[in-house]
């Protein structure tokens, strides 16, 4: 069962809050949080724009191709990714990867993941986008808070972890199931991150296995975020938190959504923190963690 939180006990009742955040995260790793303090007709308008940019011919959407830098930026066409790096099938569904934002004179430009975002030509894209990466960055630092008093640590234990980050912004569209053999909209996998924020069109096909468990559909309610926690954060935690496989299946019809990848700052320690054990894991930085996981997911695949 993936439970529903709403986002107002953060003030009403935050101990509370914190108390059933702490269960979520320890048993599915999923949660539903209704009543986001994202505005919602920036969440709208986001998904508005999706819309227009994956509406866009081809030939536009090549230009600005994710392939064509290496600081994963831009769009990347039905196949360019394999999420389940065990099985042959690449990915039906169509991305555009939008990442922490900086001007072409930025010192850091051309440090790993510090490149140029990719924008189509679209009216208002750009602004709509940067909007919703800082709100959806501020909702996530704010529940890593809730999260932080959970493990017994300050409240903002993670704020300054998280001020310049690897996050990504990556909108999505699945095409409608063709029936093929093996098809996939996006294969098993868990996230990389710290913990991911997705917003959707209601369209079913988003599914979970928690641990001992079969795969169940993810409920869609109106106006909430679905949120898991992400490899980088179960690494934090010492395995504490759970990162739960998860996949797409080909939905009946067109499906798009919009997906936050709350990451840490590049230079950001991955150690176990106080409290959690005896590591398993050695330290890394969370860029070096990343790269190690994108590097897997665009691998080209071996023909079967």
């Amino acid at each position: 069962m993936i439970p529903v939180l709403d986002w107002t006990r953060h003030h009403s009742d935050p101990e509370g809050f914190t108390a059933d955040l702490g269960d979520a995260v320890r048993d599915t790793g999923f949660f539903l949080l209704s009543n986001p303090q994202v505005p919602s007709d920036l969440r709208d308008g986001v998904l508005r724009q999706a819309g227009a940019l994956f509406d866009l011919p081809e030939a536009d959407k090549q230009a600005i191709s994710i392939l064509n830098t290496p600081h994963f930026r831009g769009w990347g066409k039905p196949g360019d990714e394999s999420l389940d790096e065990t099985q042959p099938e690449v990915d039906t569904k169509q991305t555009f990867n939008i990442g922490f934002d900086i001007a072409p004179d930025d010192p850091r430009l051309g440090e790993p993941f510090r490149g140029l975002n990719q924008w189509p030509d679209l009216p208002g894209f750009r602004d709509t986008m940067l909007a919703y990466y800082d709100a959806a960055q501020a909702q996530g630092i704010a529940i890593l808070s809730h999260l932080a008093r959970d493990l017994g640590l300050a409240s903002d234990h993670f704020a300054p972890l998280f001020q310049a980050p690897l996050s990504a912004l990556r909108l999505l569209h699945y095409p409608p199931a063709t029936g093929a053999q093996g098809e996939i909209g996006a294969g098993a996998h868990t996230d990389y991150g710290a913990i991911t924020l997705l917003m959707t069109d209601g369209e079913p096909g988003l599914q979970v296995r928690p641990r001992g468990g079969d795969w169940m559909d993810v409920p869609h309610v109106p106006g909430a975020y679905v949120v898991n926690i992400g490899d980088c954060l179960m690494r934090w935690t010492n395995d504490i938190y759970v990162s739960t496989p998860h996949r797409v299946l080909p939905p009946k019809h067109q499906r798009r959504s919009v997906a936050f990848f709350v990451e840490a700052n590049p230079d950001a320690m991955v150690a176990a923190l106080p409290g959690t054990g005896e590591p398993k894991y050695p330290p890394i930085r969370a860029a070096d963690y990343l790269q190690s996981r994108l590097d897997a997911t665009y691998a080209p695949k071996e023909p079967t």
